[in-house]
C-alpha cells in the first residue's frame, strides 16, 4: 500500500476483479472536515422569499415561516397544492369580477351622460388589471417566476391607476353631499394604496430580511385596501339596472340621465342627450 500526504492507494486481491487487478484510491480527509461534513451540518438559513416546505421536518425544526414575525408575500401562500389551486381559482374569479365591475361602472357613467376620456381610460386600466390577475393566479412564482412577476407588474400598477382615475370621476361627478363624502373616502384609500405599493416595491428589491418583511406587510395592506375600495362601489350599484350593462355594450344616443348612488334612480330633467360610441 503506497500513500502520500493526501492520497493513499490500496491494492485489493485479484479474485475480486475478474477482469483485472483493482486499485482503490481514497483521499485523506482531516477529522475536522469529517465532523463538519454535509451529513451532520445544519440546514442553510432560509431566505425570506423562499416558500415554506409542506413537510415541517424538511426545515430542520419547527415551522418558522408564515408567522407574525415572518409574514409571507401573497404569492408564497399559493405555492403548493391545495393552496395553489385556490390561489388560481381566486385569481380567475377575481379577474372576472374586476372586469364586470369596470364594465358596469363604465355603463353607469354613460347612463349619466358623463362620458369622457377618463371614463374610457378607467375601463381600459380595469381590464388590464384583470388580465394581470389571470397571469398572477395561474403562474405560481416558484414554477414560472418570470410570468408571475410580469403579471404582478401589470396588475398592481394598473389597479392603482384604476382607483386613482375613479377618484377623479367620483369627485367631479358628485351631485350630493353623500357623493362627495364617498369621493373623499376613495381619495384616502387611493392615497394609502399609492404609498403602500411604492414602499412594497422599494423594500422588495433589497435582500435584507427586515425590508422583505416590510415589503410583504405593504403588499398585504395594498391588496386589502384595494378590496375595500372595490367595496365602496356598492354605493353606485344601488342604481344599477339591466339598462346599465346594455348602455356599456351598446350605447344609445337618446339615453336619460341617472343620478349616482342608491338613494335615487329617477331620471333628471333638462338632460341633453348625446351620441356616445364605445372605443
Amino acid at each position: 500500500m503506497a500513500h502520500s500526504a493526501d492520497i493513499f492507494t490500496l491494492k485489493l486481491p485479484s479474485s475480486l476483479f475478474p477482469l483485472g487487478p483493482g486499485l482503490l484510491r481514497a483521499r485523506r480527509r482531516p477529522w475536522a472536515s469529517l465532523l463538519s461534513s454535509d451529513i451532520g451540518a445544519p440546514a442553510p438559513p432560509r431566505s425570506y422569499n423562499e416558500s415554506c416546505s409542506p413537510d415541517p421536518a424538511e426545515q430542520g425544526g419547527p415551522k418558522t415561516c408564515c408567522t407574525l414575525d415572518d409574514v409571507p408575500l401573497i404569492s408564497k401562500c399559493g405555492t403548493y397544492p391545495p393552496e395553489s389551486c385556490l390561489f388560481s381559482l381566486i385569481g380567475n374569479v377575481g379577474a372576472f369580477m374586476v372586469a364586470l365591475i369596470c364594465l358596469l361602472l363604465y355603463g353607469q357613467f354613460l347612463e349619466q351622460s358623463r362620458h369622457s376620456w377618463i371614463n374610457t381610460t378607467t375601463l381600459i386600466t380595469g381590464c388590464t388589471n384583470a388580465a394581470g390577475l389571470v397571469v398572477v393566479g395561474n403562474f405560481q412564482v416558484d414554477h414560472a417566476k418570470s410570468l408571475h412577476y410580469i403579471g404582478a407588474g401589470v396588475a398592481f400598477p394598473a389597479g392603482l391607476l384604476f382607483v386613482c382615475l375613479h377618484c377623479v370621476l367620483s369627485y367631479h361627478g358628485a351631485t350630493a353631499p353623500q357623493d362627495l363624502a364617498m369621493a373623499y373616502l376613495r381619495i384616502v384609500l387611493a392615497a394609502i394604496a399609492f404609498v403602500t405599493l411604492i414602499l412594497s416595491g422599494v423594500f422588495f428589491i433589497h435582500e435584507s430580511s427586515q425590508l422583505q418583511h416590510g415589503a410583504a406587510l405593504c403588499e398585504w395592506v395594498f391588496v386589502i385596501d384595494i378590496l375595500v375600495f372595490y367595496g365602496t362601489f356598492c354605493y353606485e350599484f344601488g342604481a344599477v339596472s339591466s339598462e346599465t350593462l346594455v348602455a356599456a355594450l351598446q350605447p344609445a344616443p337618446g339615453r336619460a340621465c341617472k343620478s349616482s348612488g342608491n338613494s335615487s334612480t329617477s331620471t333628471h330633467l333638462n338632460c341633453a342627450p348625446e351620441s356616445v360610441a364605445m372605443i
